[in-house]
């Protein structure tokens, strides 16, 4: 895709604002293996602001898949309003070597999303590490996004269940404090659809149930994300969350984007197979508008970037809804 990234959809909406992004910030959590640590990026004016819960992917970079990635969104959630939290989880290759044999590994995916019901349970002590956000949260609007992996642990905050094959009990790790999610490339269905040659390293996800992921959420896909490792459904499996979900839910599917959705993991990472500045743009401004419009109820941020980034002569992607 070439040409310029698009600009701001409509002048009605603020200009960016500068960031103050503060690293690591330390939660103690009793019994996890290690401290839970925080990155958080805010803009340095507001009140009532929004947070975002963000997840972390389970890529192969050592620094990515942390507090230290996923530059592109949280920096510009963060200038547009929003303070983003991003934990390091318990399978981050930050942390390999300290945890993995440890119970829950290579994914931790419970541990995951429990993650950021610590983050809310401690959102007094995540202000008085950052003074300057004292004041600033509104804890009564909260979302959360995640990548990959993290796409998985953002669906099972918002009511997606899995069997442990552990335990062999439903999981259900719903967090009723968030309002609204957004699911970047994230794994789909289980079952027989898990048939590729590294299906068992998610083999986890066999029981993965999105009828009961009631919260609204926007399901992102590219349209050239084959995941042939893990399933032979090509890059609808990762629609699933959308189709399998009841409404309300909304997909945007992505034209050619594959699984790094442009380069959101970071600025020019190598691992990104389809880095499109132009890709990154619109998702970045998609995903804002969505999210911005779930949380303030009649605010119409999302219908304008929708119809000025879908609706044009070169739109980047399509949107359904249900």
């Amino acid at each position: 895709m070439a040409g310029p990234a698009p600009a701001p959809p409509t002048d009605a909406f603020d200009s960016p604002t500068p960031v103050l992004s503060v690293s690591p910030v330390t939660l103690p959590v009793p019994g996890r293996p290690v401290d839970l640590q925080v990155r958080v990026s805010a803009p340095v004016t507001g009140t009532g602001l929004p947070v975002i819960l963000l997840s972390h992917g389970h890529g192969p970079s050592n620094n990515l898949s942390s507090l230290n990635g996923y530059a592109p969104l949280a920096h510009f959630w963060a200038a547009h309003g929003f303070v983003v939290l991003q934990p390091t989880h318990l399978d981050s290759a930050t942390l390999g070597h300290l945890l993995a044999d440890a119970p829950g590994a290579p994914l931790f995916w419970r541990s995951r999303a429990e993650d950021m019901g610590h983050i809310l349970d401690r959102l007094d002590l995540v202000e008085k590490a950052v003074p300057q956000l004292t004041g600033r949260l509104d804890p009564d609007r909260v979302a959360v996004a995640g990548h990959s992996l993290g796409g998985h642990t953002a669906g099972l905050l918002l009511g997606a269940r899995l069997t442990d094959p552990d335990d062999g009990r439903v999981a259900d790790l719903f967090e009723s404090r968030i309002r609204a999610g957004v699911l970047l490339a994230a794994p789909g269905r289980g079952g027989d659809a898990l048939n590729g040659p590294r299906a068992d390293l998610v083999s986890a996800f066999q029981t993965s149930d999105f009828s009961t992921m009631t919260t609204p959420a926007l399901v992102v896909a590219g349209d050239r994300d084959d995941s042939r490792h893990f399933t032979d459904l090509g890059p609808e499996w990762h629609t699933d969350p959308y189709a399998l979900a009841p409404a309300p839910k909304t997909l945007l599917t992505l034209f050619g984007a594959e699984h790094g959705l442009g380069g959101i993991a970071g600025y020019d990472a190598a691992e990104t197979t389809d880095e499109d500045p132009v890709r990154v743009a619109a998702l970045q401004w998609l995903t804002w508008g969505y999210l911005r419009s779930q949380l303030r109820p009649g605010d119409n941020a999302w219908q304008t970037v929708r119809d000025a980034l879908t609706l044009r002569a070169d739109p980047v992607g399509r949107v359904v809804a249900k």
